[in-house]
């Protein structure tokens, strides 16, 4: 039974670094995707009689596979992979990695073990169907990979990986998408290990032409698998320095390309080092010695056709700094070649955490372009563990508002060239002297506070809430004189006040309505998973659909509503989909036994035990929890046990009740204490010693009853305890009268559409808030005026006074 995505990488992820020894992540990566290439490669070619990959005999995965256990498997593997790549004209590309390595992978046994235990884990993964059911189960699995190893590997190693987010960012905003033609061509002139390459190709899903050149030896060799492993086998990618020497030239002079993207090394020193010809790259003014931004940029835009159009990330720098930069940057502007920059968080690459831009260039209508459309998205993103990262409705805003050229307060502006030509902006384009996104400082107001009352204008400011709730303000506020008002009703009931408006109930009803006929919408097609389902289609018309939907919505932020359902799609529903594709509806609904793995160190937290001790068995349900089943078909015992549950805590609660009035020092009980503890056992013992000694007869009647209060306790959670396995064990046998129709309508009705809602919901919740909040810090910072504050000042004063008077103190 196949596992879902997320457990499948996490999987992979936890085996292949356990078993990594001592080993930096930045060359553990190779083995690891070196056998990921081949175990790809071999089941294509299972799949595939006509693969472009020749998987000769000997040179195969099942080759490996043979070689478990073997004292030889490390030079074994070698000779496997070596015949794989003489076979396609591999060599020097995927047999960089030595597999009998003993400084890495161990002597003797050790590496007999380690790599036994690698062939078996990737054993596990199967791809010979993974593109023929519409879902990269490779590709996810890679990228999975890479960005762990790029967490992993540190700020000097970790450059041969562009966050997944921005590279779609980048093929996004130089207009590649579905119209794009497979003879259109796209090149990285630093292509790393080609993520950002094959981003920008999936925008295209009629196909795209690759280009692409990588400095590094042994990254420009993970290039090449990399095109390989997504099925970009022609993808033309070439080993050398771009700048020193650019590898893609046609009589003397750089070769033109529709497109091309980079995220080229921040601000290398040593950029110009062996350069002796500089193709007409540098007609608009020599790059500093000592900084290669521009040398990257330039060769970008000389590597552009016509109406080519690229885009580059580089540091903040290249917008503002001086001399020979600022030089470059005027004649760049002066041309109209700059379309556009948007300003990135913070800490999102693993190269380096300071702040990054992309700078858009386009050549097409160059001449006539009277402005540079900037977005400052900075404050965008969200925490990922040692690195900021890019939400979904971070990278939809940020696409959408630059594609439409869309003005947003403190966040978007078209800045006229004139005005960056202006002498007091001199051709600088620092983002923050054009867009001002910081929050607006809230004004006192000195009236106010001397005479009372909330000012008008910071009322006004809340106008968006009052168009949704047209009488609100006039429930909330009674004027004070004019230009102010003060609270109508204690601050403490703004927030009950809010709530039980009609009109909050009316729009919280609307938002609700909206998501029901937007899941409605959609029902059909979701019904109708299956292997050929292409899951980033489906979520693309379901994203598409709810934005469109929620943008003419008051107060509500159509991306905080997209990003409720993308975070659902990527944490949940992504899973399903793929469970659902790979099994059907029915089979991925059944229960499976949970995995327990001591060798690779694994073990699944259960959804359900049935059963206790070593006779029990653990379950997990992957596509639809226990919680959804009880809530559908047991509702009613479901209360009853809850009610038991109840009962058993009164009951605990009368026993702590009890021990804590007489199990004091000198109380009925403190015999039956040790070391300040009681327990039933030592009630007992306590209990046959006072009967035996003819003690007191309180304390014997006070034993005996609270011996009775722990039967009651034990007692209330037997019952407890025998009706939840009463219902575990109607709940699993329940999954196996489960129809289609029924896991469909589990799924997509009571799972789905209903966790997506009370998402949205939430949402409507957090503006209530903040209106709520709003009102309330008016309230209180306006509560009471300087005047009434002096008065309370004096009295307090004359209390101070009176006391020390009375202490004998006189002043």
């Amino acid at each position: 039974m196949a596992l879902k995505k997320s457990d499948l990488y996490t999987s992979l992820w936890k085996s292949c670094d356990e078993l990594r020894g001592g080993m930096d992540a930045s060359q553990y990566k190779d083995y690891i995707l070196t056998l990921l290439f081949v175990k790809y490669v071999s089941d294509k070619a299972k799949a595939d009689p006509n693969s472009l990959i020749d998987v000769p005999t000997g040179g195969s995965f099942d080759d490996m596979l043979a070689a478990k256990g073997d004292k030889e498997i490390g030079d074994r593997i070698n000779k496997i992979i070596a015949a794989l790549a003489e076979a396609n004209g591999l060599q020097k590309v995927i047999d960089l990695a030595d597999f009998n390595d003993e400084e890495k992978l161990g002597k003797g046994k050790e590496m007999q073990d380690r790599l036994s235990a690698l062939v078996t884990i990737f054993n596990d993964l199967d791809f010979r169907g993974s593109r023929a059911e519409g879902d990269d189960l490779l590709g996810d699995a890679y990228e999975y990979l890479m960005r762990h190893f790029a967490t992993e590997s540190g700020k000097s190693k970790g450059q041969f990986y562009t966050p997944a987010e921005v590279s779609r960012i980048l093929a996004k905003v130089v207009g590649i998408s579905t119209t794009t033609n497979q003879d259109q061509t796209v090149y990285d002139p630093t292509c790393g290990s080609g993520s950002l390459l094959l981003k920008v190709a999936a925008e295209a899903p009629r196909g795209i032409t690759i280009y692409g050149q990588e400095k590094d030896n042994a990254t420009w060799a993970l290039s090449r698998m990399n095109m390989i492993l997504h099925a970009n086998e022609v993808a033309d990618i070439r080993k050398g320095d771009t700048i020193t020497s650019p590898q893609f030239t046609k009589n003397d002079q750089l070769q033109s390309f529709d497109f091309a993207v980079s995220n080229p090394p921040f601000s290398v020193k040593s950029w110009s080092n062996g350069l002796d010809k500089d193709y007409g790259r540098f007609e608009f003014g020599r790059p500093p010695e000592k900084n290669g931004d521009y040398a990257f940029l330039l060769h970008v835009l000389k590597s552009l056709k016509s109406t080519g159009k690229g885009a580059v990330i580089l540091p903040h720098g290249v917008l503002f700094r001086g001399n020979a930069e600022s030089t470059i940057r005027k004649e760049l502007l002066k041309r109209g070649y700059i379309k556009g920059i948007i300003g990135l968080p913070a800490n999102l690459f693993y190269g380096t955490g300071i702040p990054a831009c992309i700078v858009v260039v386009d050549k097409e209508q160059a001449a006539a372009r009277a402005g540079v459309f900037m977005i400052d998205a900075s404050k965008g993103f969200i925490k990922d563990g040692n690195k900021n990262r890019l939400r979904s409705q971070d990278l939809q805003k940020i696409v959408d508002v630059f594609n439409k050229q869309t003005e947003v307060d403190r966040y978007s502006r078209m800045v006229p060239l004139a005005e960056i030509a202006d002498p007091k902006n001199d051709c600088n384009l620092n983002i923050p002297r054009y867009i001002d996104s910081s929050e607006p400082e809230e004004i006192q107001d000195l009236d106010a506070h001397l005479h009372g009352g909330i000012p008008e204008r910071d009322l006004d400011a809340l106008n968006g809430y009052w168009d949704a709730f047209a009488s609100l303000r006039t429930t909330l506020f009674s004027q004070n004189r004019p230009g102010y008002s003060d609270l109508a009703i204690d601050v403490a009931d703004v927030q009950q006040t809010v709530l039980d408006s009609a009109e909050f109930k009316k729009f919280a009803a609307e938002v609700g309505a909206k998501v029901g006929h937007w899941f409605a919408a959609h029902r059909d097609d979701l019904a109708a998973i299956n292997k050929k389902t292409t899951p980033s289609d489906l979520i693309g018309s379901l994203g598409d659909d709810l934005l469109a939907r929620f943008k003419p919505v008051a107060l509500l932020d159509e991306y905080d509503v997209y990003e409720q359902l993308m975070s659902y799609w990527h944490n949940v529903i992504h899973d399903d989909v793929f469970l659902i594709m790979n099994q059907g509806w029915l089979d991925a609904a059944k229960p499976r036994k949970t995995i327990e793995d001591k060798d690779r160190k694994l073990s699944e937290a259960p959804d359900l035990v049935v059963g206790s001790g070593r006779s029990a068995s653990k379950y997990k349900m992957d596509l639809i929890p226990p919680s959804l089943m009880v809530a559908t078909y047991f509702a009613e015992y479901q209360t009853y046990i809850d009610e038991l549950g109840t009962a058993a805590e009164e009951a605990v609660r009368v026993v702590e009740e009890y021990t804590g009035e007489h199990a004091v020092e000198d109380g009925l009980l403190s015999d039956a204490m040790d070391d300040e503890k009681i327990s039933k056992a030592l009630t007992t013992a306590r209990l046959k010693d006072a009967k035996r000694e003819g003690s007191d007869p309180d304390e014997v009647r006070a034993l005996q009853h609270l011996i009775e209060l722990y039967d009651a306790e034990a007692a209330t959670k037997k019952a407890v305890r025998e009706a939840q396995a009463e219902l575990d064990l109607a709940v699993l046998k329940e999954y196996d009268n489960l129809t289609e129709g029924d896991v469909q309508s589990l799924v997509l009705d009571g799972k789905w559409h209903h966790t997506v809602a009370k998402r949205i919901e939430g949402e409507v919740d957090s503006l209530t808030l903040a209106l709520v909040s709003r009102i309330e810090d008016l309230g209180e910072s306006y509560a009471e005026t300087v005047g009434e504050l002096d008065t309370e000042m004096a009295k307090l004063a004359g209390k101070v006074a009176a006391h020390l008077a009375d202490m004998g103190f006189i002043a």
